[in-house]
């Protein structure tokens, strides 16, 4: 595109028509579901052919091009049934082994036939060999490529040479003009469009190998760029469309928030007060507030929760609070209910295992109105549920819940509202990097509570190998017997719910037969939610010292006397999940320890894990460590239902483009919106409008 020139508007893509439907579907196993899907297939790698080697010249341990005639081909049996050939140029006889071959191949390496080879030479027994080369038979001059050769992502039956000539025709089919206008692109010293993918897809052989290979390179760069500036896109219409609906405007009145924060036994923070002025505020305004509070394990998001639903009952409006647990939801109840009692403030508790009678009586109140606040799982966005005037919904943990079912909770106070939609917090002590939030939570407004309450004092965390099982058993016992209570967290095990329950029996029984002395008590996902709730108020009690648990305790248990915790084959578990365990303790001032318990050997992955877990009890630099060794996707959860995954950009090492991306994203939502149309056509087709939800 002539510099100056504006972009065209791009209304579709290409279809893929003439291929046969065995190729459609293997392209659809590699997300290709069009020609400019095709475009945007970037090679894994590169193969150098742009240089035919001698035989006696290729250098061994590298992937080399070269060329000879067939001298004698066979199959031998030893030591396993393999096709073996022999070519020579003049200059040297080299080895071409097969060990999956067809007997078609035995014509194909007829004595006399030119094969040129690539493949990486290595010594054999019998001088120079090559195993499984790529190899094709010459007739006549067959110049060298002119570029590396790409080497694609595929799927069992799509070869690389067809894989490629696809790709060239949509090359010489799309439309590659540039969407981004000339004044916004200039700035940023990134090549066209069009000069990016073309150069990636067939780099000259004289490219500096280490930028193409890092993606590093300009041509990389601009792909990368536009990439994120397909989601900022996507994540700002998203914001701008929420706001320019309607929702019921909640005046900051204060009577109840002043007397809840007379009776509190603590004073709320700076970064707790800050955050609660920052959500009051949004909640005055007549259009729907999305906003996330973050904050690590113990940081008193709760509190701040419970003072926003306050502004939403003192406007006469009713208040969803919805957490994705059982333990976690009826903690939030038990809190709510005891703050808010007093003032006169109905708390309902509603979840699936309500016996019918109390849970007819629930949603009763929750349809007159008489409930303010509603407390649940995921039973509050049921179908029977009715509210008489939602206006907040509040949802804990909210990564854990998918999109449609946040959606559902809106939509219940979409239809006592006249059509306005509730306002939402959403809170999650999964602390979220900034490039991720800066990416992913693009549509949302950030709150941070980034300091603890005082008076608490930091959990010191010791790695401990199983070998010295006894000693953390000597521990247990004495911190149980002096007063303190404690928690043994059992193994993760994926791939079977029920061996992970018979894991947790048996660790119980054996605490059980190891402390007679103490009342141990399990929980575990199985238990019914009644007997759940018994066990976890007396461990809360301190009728139950020692607390059994598989990972169904990871959030939302609060108590204070539970000093020391052991967590059982911690190098199975994620850095997020350890570190929310290890928030479990050192919820007081008591000095607090958190007992990792590993089994040795260690793959290099988890001794990673454990390094970071024990030299860091800053939440968000765990989440920065998670983020680079997982990827976004693993962090989103459920959340990334509908939001556009990064395929080229790395949120680790791209921050200055995605810092670019949003600036750029602004202006042309302002002032350029045919361009942005034609970004998110090339970049997301249709699927940026399931980001309407």
């Amino acid at each position: 595109m002539p510099r100056g020139t504006a972009p065209s508007p791009i209304t579709h893509h290409p279809s893929l028509s003439g291929l046969s439907n065995s190729t459609l579907t293997r392209l659809a196993k590699l997300g290709i579901a069009s020609k400019f899907d095709l475009v945007l297939h970037l090679p894994l790698r590169y193969d150098d052919e742009t240089r035919l080697y001698p035989i006696s010249e290729a250098p061994a341990g590298h992937a080399v091009l070269v060329e000879g005639k067939v001298v004698k081909s066979d199959i031998k049996y030893r030591p396993r049934r393999q096709l073996v050939c022999h070519i020579e140029d003049g200059s040297g006889v080299l080895t071409l082994r097969f060990f999956n071959f067809y007997l078609s191949q035995m014509k194909q390496f007829a004595p006399g036939t030119r094969l040129r080879v690539f493949g990486e030479i290595r010594h054999g027994f019998f001088g120079p060999e090559m195993v499984h080369p790529r190899y094709r038979v010459v007739h006549g001059e067959l110049p060298v490529s002119q570029s590396l050769t790409p080497v694609y992502p595929t799927t069992a039956g799509l070869a690389q040479d067809a894989l490629r000539r696809l790709i060239e025709r949509a090359l010489a089919d799309c439309d590659l003009t540039d969407t981004l206008p000339e004044a916004l692109l200039a700035p940023l010293r990134l090549p066209l469009f069009r000069e990016s993918v073309s150069f990636l897809h067939n780099p000259p052989p004289d490219v500096a190998q280490g930028e193409l290979q890092e993606r590093r390179h300009p041509a990389w760069r601009r792909i990368k760029f536009d990439e994120l500036l397909a989601q900022q896109l996507s994540m700002r219409l998203h914001y701008k469309r929420r706001r320019a609906a309607g929702a019921p405007a909640l005046k900051i009145r204060g009577t109840l928030a002043r007397a809840l924060l007379g009776q509190l036994p603590f004073e709320l923070t700076r970064a707790q007060r800050k955050a609660l002025a920052q959500i009051q505020h949004d909640l005055s305004r007549p259009y729907p507030m999305q906003r996330l509070l973050q904050g690590d394990v113990g940081s008193g998001k709760t509190a701040v929760a419970a003072l926003a639903a306050l502004q939403s009952v003192e406007n006469g409006r009713q208040v969803a609070v919805m957490a994705p647990t059982e333990i976690l939801a009826e903690q939030h109840y038990h809190k709510f209910e005891a703050w808010l009692a007093n003032l006169g403030v109905d708390v309902t508790w509603l979840s699936g295992g309500l016996r019918k009678q109390d849970k007819q009586q629930a949603l009763a109140k929750v349809a007159a109105g008489k409930a303010m606040i509603a407390v649940g799982t995921h039973a509050l966005f049921q179908e029977e549920v009715r509210f008489h005037n939602l206006a907040l919904a509040i949802i804990d943990e909210q990564h854990r819940f998918g999109v449609h079912q946040r959606l559902a909770l809106r939509m219940k106070g979409t239809q006592t509202n006249m059509g306005a939609q509730p306002h939402q917090l959403m809170m999650s002590a999964t602390p979220i990097p900034r490039t991720l939030a800066m990416s992913y939570y693009a549509d949302l407004d950030v709150s941070v509570i980034d300091e603890l309450p005082p008076g608490r004092t930091p959990v010191a965390t010791k790695l401990v190998s199983e070998a010295r099982r006894d000693e953390v058993i000597r521990r247990i016992r004495d911190a149980c017997v002096a007063g303190s209570q404690a928690y043994w967290v059992c193994p993760l095990i994926e791939e079977s719910e029920a061996l992970q329950l018979k894991t947790a029996l048996d660790t119980y029984e054996g605490l059980r037969n190891t402390f007679p002395e103490l009342e141990v008590g399990l929980v575990h996902g199985r238990l019914r939610s009644e007997d759940k709730a018994r066990v976890m108020r007396a461990f809360q009690d301190g009728a139950i010292q020692l607390l059994v648990a598989t990972t169904v305790i990871e959030v939302g248990v609060d108590v204070p006397n539970a000093t020391l915790m052991v967590i059982e084959h911690a190098e199975r578990m994620g850095l997020s999940q350890l570190h929310q365990l290890r928030g479990r303790v050192g919820r007081s001032a008591d000095r607090s320890t958190c007992i990792l318990l590993y089994q040795n050997p260690l793959t290099e992955a988890a001794r990673e894990r454990l390094k970071i877990i024990f030299e860091n009890h800053d939440g968000f630099e765990v989440a920065r460590h998670d983020l680079r060794l997982r990827g976004p996707g693993e962090l989103l959860g459920a959340r990334q239902s509908g939001v556009p995954l990064l395929r080229f950009a790395d949120l680790s090492s791209d921050v200055d483009l995605l810092e670019a991306a949003r600036n750029v994203a602004e202006t042309m939502l302002r002032e350029h919106p045919a361009a942005v149309r034609a970004h998110l056509a090339r970049w997301l087709g249709e699927r940026h409008e399931y980001l309407k939800v």
